[in-house]
């Protein structure tokens, strides 16, 4: 009886983790082979648009931001720029005034949370599509209007663009290795249907598509859900690129990871009915794989670390199962304790290092949700740099 519980929690543990590796890559890839989904674009698509920026003390580089905006080749014309700050004391609305010649608007605001800003800051807009992106991310020339052109598909309601970072080099491979995991994740769920989130960076969506935030979630993932919701796709463009800074630290990128998927698990509880299949067919897998099971995946990891000690009588392979998480665990904490040096930012290290630290953030962000904490304040990685 005993062995029969410890087989299935082993064996439906191990599923689970190979499932969300690796069996939900290939799921995506093979329904994008089998049946892609093509986007019509047209060049000359190029409507009237609205860059919202939500803004907390940002005076370090929002002249920076706005300069990048401004410079892109989107026509000027056709191109509003909104900067919402959120009770900003260090400068930032002075700052943004200055810009007020060139068309940008700033809407300065009491402190009250990024979501409540935006809020805020859309019944103000004008543009026909909205875009949104971090005050501390620099926009290529190029980058709006590749955000801009699948709007030409009257079946396209949001688009996200990519993040990278503004530092070619990356000292954290750790960090790279998740973001690259990530993108290709994008890639393959956009060629076949809709991507289960947007890149807070960058993303827009068709105007009339816009709900009121909640101030308990991340606002790309909620905004691009809304996308879904109202049977529209929301696609990924890699050509729409968001230069962004790398956290100063392990300690303040894991803090950022607590807040994100904390305010993410409560997001797909406040949008649970995308779960339903027979409502929205393959997405309600997708999202389910990618935004629920895979922040979970702490607790099947978990459960095999204790089960695979307890059968290493039955069979050889439980005890490799066993000294395999041991030496995996030991190598990450390893990194963690030479995160500072130069041996523990190359990849043996430190991949294994970032991947326990979102473990351990998942697991920590499942206890806030089970207590009901939940984070509706923020700040920029510039200001946790400092």
């Amino acid at each position: 009886m005993l062995k029969g519980l410890l087989l299935i929690l082993f064996w439906g543990s191990v599923f689970i983790i190979f499932y969300s590796y690796f069996g939900f890559p290939l799921l995506l890839a093979l329904r994008g082979l089998f049946f892609p989904k093509k986007i019509k674009t047209s060049s000359s698509f190029l409507p009237a648009v609205t860059v919202i920026i939500a803004a907390y003390n940002e005076a370090d580089g929002i002249a920076q931001k706005l300069e990048s905006v401004l410079s892109t080749n989107y026509p000027y014309n056709k191109l509003e720029i909104i900067v919402a700050s959120d009770g900003s004391t260090d400068g930032t609305n002075e700052i943004v005034s200055k810009f007020e010649g060139s068309g940008v608007k700033l809407l300065a605001l009491p402190r009250q949370g990024k979501n409540q800003v935006l809020n805020n800051a859309v019944p103000t807009a004008s543009g026909e599509i909205l875009i949104f992106t971090d005050a501390d991310s620099i926009l290529p020339q190029d980058s709006i209007q590749n955000l801009v052109l699948p709007f030409a598909d009257p079946e396209i309601g949001g688009v996200s663009g990519d993040y990278r970072h503004a530092s070619k080099n990356v000292k954290q491979e750790g960090e790279r290795a998740y973001w690259n995991y990530d993108r290709l994740l994008k890639q393959l769920q956009s060629s076949g249907g809709s991507v289960s989130g947007a890149s807070g960076a960058l993303y827009a969506i068709r105007r009339s598509l816009f709900k009121t935030l909640p101030a308990s979630v991340t606002d790309d993932f909620f905004t691009a859900m809304q996308v879904v919701s109202s049977h529209y796709r929301l696609i990924f463009e890699p050509k729409a690129v968001a230069y962004g800074p790398v956290a100063s630290s392990a300690k303040e990128e894991y803090k950022r990871k607590v807040r994100i998927i904390t305010r993410g698990l409560h997001g797909v509880w406040l949008m649970r009915h995308l779960l339903n299949p027979l409502s929205y067919g393959f997405f309600a897998i997708q999202l389910f794989s990618h935004k629920l099971l895979r922040r979970l995946i702490a607790i099947p990891l978990i459960l095999c670390a204790i089960t695979a000690p307890l059968l290493w009588q039955f069979s050889t392979i439980y005890v490799v199962a066993a000294i395999f998480q041991i030496v995996f665990h030991s190598i990450a904490l390893t990194g963690f304790f030479l995160r500072g040096t130069r041996i523990g930012q190359s990849k043996l290290l430190s991949i294994p290092f970032h991947f326990d630290m979102i473990y351990y953030a998942s697991l920590v962000a499942i206890l806030n949700n089970l207590k009901g904490k939940q984070f509706a304040t923020w700040g920029s990685e510039r200001i946790a740099n400092q």
